[in-house]
């Protein structure tokens, strides 16, 4: 591939730089088709490897096309890319030959890769693996093959910060070069003063994308307002909601974007040097994190008077314990002073004093990746993305009970009948059941309300938060109250101890839920109405908690809990006066029984029984005695004849 000299960053940097003339400008564009592989001169191999595709087997992937190309009597180039998304699908192969269109593949295990390579080399697809081609005016299309923007999950999207995810290569400085990255950031150091550029982000009407919501802009007017020898920029990397996946597949695939945003939010708010917090097991993260770090000082794009412009930034990662307090702000800054990680009273804010006393600005990925693009289309063209007052797109990974675990990025005003639509809904024959948004923080949202927008204002008068944008679906198979339950766990395990109300709260809310997912130890009605109050209580802790805790983990805690009790409460009611459990989740709600026509008499499932609760004599029916049967579920894994049965 074609390299970029200094001269040629100042061309594709920004033309604010220079004027170039007709013959420069003619050069910048015939280097750029080269450069974004529009025109090649042999055939390209690109293998995504994320995260997720690594656990997948994207690596056995690319170690097979590494011994074909070795073998292979055709030159060809291989590379890196990162995920456009469709992660159920992984790994994804694309092959481009000269003439042709780049064509993706999916579910390409390391046993595919000749057959597939050897078919498009000679101008033949293996169908049942396509996925589809991309569009190139420099190439001939494929017959018979749909283009990416005529799939519904791609059509339906409106990819701002994913433009280049799973096109480019993340480890290469010179691809995002290429497709336009840091041109803003040479703009604003050109063109624009701190107090412009945060009006620019004021007028775009950006919020925080970490959950909060609060107005970017007006975060980073206060810290720049506040006067001291140093400032701090913290990008917040730190994403622990369970089944949330979007931030770390951004840095993974468009690693040169993040530093972008982050190197023009410092700027705006006077700050030298930045942070980027991070979680300590994300290692494959942070290597790629590294790296375009590495190339950004590399091309003096970080460091000391950057483009001549006399402004100096640093940007180091910090990689945090992985707690999950520590992805609020006033923790995250305690963890990175060397302490434990635990909110403290706000005021004062972070933007006035934060880390180690001086005026910090805490924004999530997001957030910070939305920047370049507000520069470089401006404020108006952001304002006409979302809703009145919920600009700009949306992250949301799509996980749980769906065809397809997907990311997607959809304008805020989406409704969530329509991400769930583009994840290929529930798998067939199952009922969707409920969709849960935002995680712990979040809460659940029943069937009838699905065609409900997703944006700050309508998600808080349903009583629920968007959190970081992880969404997870549900079908008939699962209990609502396990679900509850886990996440009460989650939330009780990663509380900091620091407020009562969250610490103990949890831990009580955790035990009715508990109590009501077990079989009582006798039949009295003084059991079941012990388990009714306790449900009663439920709803005032969570006030409770709501109203007194420290920090939004505790404030948000009970929401699961709220949302769940409003749109299920007969299945709460099936749990404590029926005590069953019809999606068959709940193991000590289980009655076991044994079919007598199946029944061997073999004795197996008797003589492991805990509690004896399996009589009978051998070579004739065993019974289960349900008043000492635990719902353990032993008998029904050592039965060799499929003869227990439980409802």
């Amino acid at each position: 591939m074609a390299q970029l000299s200094l001269k040629d960053i100042s061309f594709f940097t920004s033309k604010v730089l220079h004027s170039p003339n007709d013959d420069e400008v003619a050069y910048i564009e015939d280097k750029l088709t080269i450069l974004r592989r529009q025109k090649i001169s042999k055939p390209i191999v690109f293998i995504g490897v994320t995260s997720s595709s690594v656990v997948a087997g994207a690596l056995d992937t690319k170690k097979a096309i590494e011994e074909y190309v070795e073998n292979s009597k055709v030159e060809i180039e291989l590379v890196e890319v990162g995920s456009i998304g469709l992660c159920s699908l992984d790994p994804i192969m694309d092959v481009q030959v000269p003439g042709k269109c780049r064509v993706s593949f999916q579910r390409v295990t390391a046993e595919l890769v000749p057959s597939i390579l050897d078919g498009v080399l000679n101008n033949y697809l293996l169908e049942e693996h396509v996925l589809a081609q991309y569009r190139n005016q420099f190439h001939q299309p494929w017959t018979n093959t749909s283009y990416f923007d005529e799939l519904s999950f791609f059509s339906s999207q409106h990819r701002v910060l994913m433009g280049n995810c799973g096109l480019i290569c993340p480890n290469s400085i010179v691809d995002s070069f290429a497709n336009g990255t840091y041109k803003a950031f040479a703009g604003v150091l050109r063109n624009h003063t701190h107090e412009e550029v945060c009006q620019i982000v004021e007028k775009s009407g950006l919020r925080g994308r970490g959950g909060g919501g609060y107005p970017t802009g007006a975060k980073w007017r206060e810290t720049l307002d506040s006067p001291a020898d140093q400032k701090y920029l913290i990008c917040n990397a730190d994403e622990s909601d369970p089944g949330a996946f979007m931030d770390r597949l951004l840095m993974e695939s468009d690693p040169h974007l993040l530093i972008e945003g982050i190197a023009i939010s410092a700027y705006a708010i006077g700050a030298s040097k930045a942070i980027i917090y991070t979680r300590n097991r994300y290692e494959f993260t942070v290597i790629r994190l590294e790296q375009a770090l590495k190339q950004a000082y590399d091309y003096g794009l970080l460091g000391h008077n950057i483009l001549d412009s006399g402004y100096s930034l640093d940007i180091t990662i910090r990689k945090g314990p992985g707690a999950y307090v520590c992805g609020e702000e006033t923790a995250l800054i305690q963890s990175l002073e060397g302490k434990r990680g635990m909110p403290t009273l706000k005021p004062p804010y972070p933007s006035t004093y934060g880390l180690f006393g001086k005026p910090t600005a805490v924004n999530n990925i997001e957030t910070i990746s939305n920047i370049p693009f507000i520069i470089t289309k401006g404020f108006e063209w952001f304002n006409s993305i979302g809703t009145e007052r919920s600009k700009g797109t949306k992250f949301f990974s799509v996980s749980g009970k769906v065809n397809t675990t997907c990311m997607v990025e959809v304008p805020l005003g989406t409704s969530i009948a329509k991400v769930v639509e583009m994840a290929g809904g529930v798998p067939k024959g199952r009922k969707l059941k409920a969709v849960q948004i935002g995680g712990p923080s979040g809460g659940c949202v029943a069937p009838h309300l699905l065609n409900t927008p997703i944006d700050f204002e309508t998600l808080k008068e349903l009583g629920l938060s968007m959190g970081s944008g992880g969404i997870t679906v549900y079908d008939d198979t699962v209990c609502m109250i396990d679900m509850v339950k886990y996440f009460m766990h989650f939330i009780q395990k990663e509380s900091c101890g620091k407020c009562i109300p969250c610490r103990e709260g949890s831990r009580r809310m955790l035990e009715i839920l508990d109590n009501i997912t077990r079989r009582p130890v006798n039949d009295d009605g003084h059991n079941t109405l012990e388990r009714f109050k306790g449900v009663i209580h439920l709803e005032g802790l969570a006030e409770v908690m709501r109203d007194t805790s420290l920090c939004g983990l505790g404030q948000t805690a009970s929401n699961p809990v709220l949302s769940t009790l409003k749109y299920f409460r007969e299945e709460f009611e099936e749990h404590i006066f029926d005590r069953k459990c019809t999606a068959a989740v709940c193991k000590n709600l289980r009655t076991f029984y044994i079919d007598v026509d199946k029944c061997t008499g073999c004795g197996a499932c008797a003589k492991k029984c805990p509690t004896s609760a399996i009589i009978g004599t051998p070579r004739t029916p065993y019974f289960i005695v349900e008043e000492k049967c635990i719902g353990c579920g032993i008998c029904d894994e050592v039965c060799k004849f499929s003869a227990v049965f439980f409802k």
